[in-house]
């Protein structure tokens, strides 16, 4: 159902079964895949590609133009997954390079009056807080949950299975599988119970959470480098994909992540 009251322009691509509400704005140069809804004052700009069976709120703007200075003007992208909600109010840049775009991937939740900036990349199965804000390049792993009113930095990562509590700022590399709080940022544990609840679809039994608490031992309360930590690590937590995925995300980001002292990094 597409209303006579939105504006569709006439060369967006809309797949079948969707509902476009009315007061609606679709721009041109927009795909919108099978499934989709566009309540009403919700924008969808040029140069998103949206997939199916995703959920847009009342006055969300998806695709929006970016606020950097090293746009130009040029076609720039914003790529939707499938299955995701995006509440209202959201904010969407689009990216500011022809090649690359802000992507959202597959399942993720996104709540009302958060602000992704151009060129970050959510992986997928994410939850996005209320009030959260993306500086651009941000790069968010799978099955993060951030909480509300989080900011994060220009160039930001953040691993897979992270919980950043509310209200943190964060300016650096977040390694998987951990929570994050506080301001300054602190170490804050390992995200046990989340992963414990979804242990049986993803297999983290008890035995892996050991070891992803155990390699952050060394990382966080040895008072060693992290150098020093990683070596400790490959020396004393059996060889898994889980383990391997902390030592890659330390290493890719030349050692230098969140709540170490500068001296031991």
């Amino acid at each position: 159902m597409i209303s006579d009251k939105a504006h569709v322009d006439p060369s967006a691509k809309i797949g079948r079964n969707v509902t476009i509400h009315p007061f609606a704005y679709i721009d041109a140069d927009v795909e919108i895949g099978d499934g989709c809804e566009i309540m009403p004052y919700a924008s969808v700009m040029k140069g998103t590609r949206m997939g199916m069976n995703n959920r847009v709120y009342q006055g969300a703007i998806i695709g929006a133009d970016p606020q950097d200075f090293r746009w130009k003007g040029q076609q720039t992208y914003c790529y939707i997954g499938n299955n995701v909600v995006i509440r209202e109010h959201v904010i969407i840049n689009r990216g500011i390079h022809e090649e690359g775009g802000t992507r959202i991937g597959d399942d993720c939740f996104i709540m009302a009056d958060s602000h992704i900036g151009h060129d970050c990349h959510i992986t997928g199965r994410c939850v996005v807080g209320n009030g959260v804000t993306f500086a651009g390049g941000v790069e968010v792993g799978e099955c993060v949950i951030l909480s509300s009113n989080c900011i994060l930095h220009e160039g930001s990562k953040v691993g897979d299975w992270v919980f950043i509590k509310g209200g943190c700022r964060i300016n650096g590399n977040v390694p998987p599988y951990i929570i994050a709080a506080h301001n300054p940022v602190s170490y804050f544990g390992v995200n046990a119970q989340v992963m414990r609840r979804e242990g049986s679809k993803h297999g983290f039994t008890e035995e892996l959470i050991d070891d992803i608490a155990k390699a952050y031992r060394h990382v966080y309360q040895s008072g060693t480098s992290v150098f020093n930590a990683v070596k400790r690590i490959e020396a004393d937590v059996d060889p898994s994909p889980i383990r391997d995925n902390i030592l890659k995300f330390i290493r890719d980001n030349n050692m230098k992540i969140v709540a170490v002292p500068v001296d031991l990094e």
